[in-house]
């Protein structure tokens, strides 16, 4: 059974599995959905049962963004504060997602647009399907690029030339072409999706949980460092995992000559 009401998400050995539960329409975000995962990622680094979470699809497609009847709408009726509200809400999803701590991993497959392309953009690794295509649509509908984001991540990941031409046309990245882009980590078949991208969950499950959990915060804080920053930052963040006890289950299974067997402290 889901413990969420507003999308679908299973918690097994350290797996988080989320996906979003309309798929009928091709799982469009409601405001409800967005406030839910927000408060959702939000609470993980709360949490000890979660050390990986991937967001998969439903029914074949990953997201196709905010519902049209549900979102959109209502949006053009709001007034300014109220469409504030709603955008700072949104951008809090992905600063959840990015300061959650945990590794998230993207398992795209068909229709993945909008908010939807943002989810998948805000994760940190990404496998999709060969009929998977990603589409960040904003001005498609009248609205700019810069959404939940996508101006400061998207070219941090392809490059800003290339990040300028999706934000600008709004047009469809494809699978293949995402994966020579490099926003795509691999792209295996649709049957394979679900154990390619369990598969390496639980890889780095299995890994030391708080040292991942470090890499994946100076991954998120450094792009807004200076160099001399970041090292020192880094100098920082390793002396403290080299206090914690996977670091010396790493060193006595050396000399051991056995693999180590990380508990996440």
């Amino acid at each position: 059974m889901s413990e969420a009401t507003h999308f679908q998400c299973q918690v097994k050995d350290g797996i988080a599995h989320v996906s979003l539960d309309r798929p009928e329409r091709k799982n469009p975000l409601t405001f409800e959905s967005y406030a839910e995962l927000r408060d959702w990622f939000r609470a993980l680094p709360y949490r000890d049962d979660v050390d990986v979470v991937v967001f998969g699809p439903n029914g074949g497609n990953f997201s196709s963004g905010g519902d049209v009847h549900d979102i959109i709408g209502p949006l053009t009726r709001m007034n300014m504060k109220e469409l504030l509200a709603f955008t700072r809400m949104t951008g809090d999803l992905v600063k959840a997602m990015l300061g959650c701590g945990t590794p998230v991993i993207a398992a795209v497959q068909g229709v993945c647009a909008g908010a939807g392309a943002i989810i998948s953009m805000a994760a940190d690794l990404r496998i999709a399907t060969p009929d998977a295509k990603v589409a960040f649509l904003f001005n498609r509908v009248g609205l700019a690029g810069c959404d939940m984001g996508a101006c400061a991540i998207l070219p941090r990941i392809i490059g800003q030339g290339r990040a300028a031409e999706l934000l600008y046309l709004g047009r469809s990245l494809s699978a293949e072409e995402g994966h020579a882009w490099g926003y795509f980590n691999k792209v295996v078949e649709a049957e394979d999706l679900e154990a390619e991208a369990s598969a390496l969950a639980r890889r780095i499950a299995d890994g030391p949980g708080f040292a991942n959990m470090m890499t994946k915060t100076m991954l998120a804080q450094e792009w807004s460092m200076s160099l001399e920053q970041a090292i020192e930052a880094e100098a920082q963040a390793q002396a403290i995992c080299m206090q914690g006890n996977d670091f010396k289950r790493a060193y006595e299974a050396f000399v051991a000559k056995q693999r180590p067997v990380f508990e996440g402290d």
